[in-house]
């Protein structure tokens, strides 16, 4: 079975999230979307949240598990025998960054995992989650970015 990751914070999750994994889930017989807690980030949601709304978001691509997770994503890859990461490329901004954890999960997995580049569609180029924070904080217009399910929770949380 071929089995491939794709992580990432989903603070909260995007439409450009959304179309990468089902991009991805094309690509490989399970595909496991790790929603991370990443301690050196501030989330608006809490990890339950955050893998509650990617699970919803989810919930129609059939061949997709959706994990929490802490720690070194290769260890955790190591378990599951699963030897790809999917990453996202959005601007070239993106690519020096995700070149090098690519390089880096290469050589901390003793060259046994690889990582598979997607670039993100035109319509989802500019999307990350904090211009979506950023936007609902001053009731910007979301629904480009965000599944009308989240956008409801994403209001809800700014208001908080």
């Amino acid at each position: 079975m071929k089995l491939a990751l794709y992580s990432g914070t989903f603070d909260p999750i995007t439409k450009g999230h959304k179309d990468i994994i089902k991009r991805a889930s094309k690509m490989c017989d399970k595909l496991i979307v790790a929603v991370l807690n990443n301690a050196s980030k501030k989330t608006l949601f809490t990890l339950d949240e955050r893998k509650d709304m990617v699970e919803k978001s989810l919930e129609d691509i059939p061949n997709v598990e959706v994990i929490e997770y802490s720690g070194l994503l290769v260890d955790y890859m190591k378990q599951r025998e699963c030897k790809y990461i999917i990453r996202g490329l959005r601007a070239v901004v993106d690519y020096e960054y995700e070149l090098s954890l690519a390089y880096g999960n290469f050589d901390i997995s003793n060259k046994e995992i690889e990582t598979v580049f997607i670039p993100a569609s035109k319509e989802f180029l500019y999307v990350s989650s904090t211009i979506v924070r950023e936007l609902a904080i001053y009731n910007g217009k979301l629904d480009n970015y965000l599944d009308d399910y989240i956008i409801e929770k994403v209001r809800h949380k700014v208001k908080e």
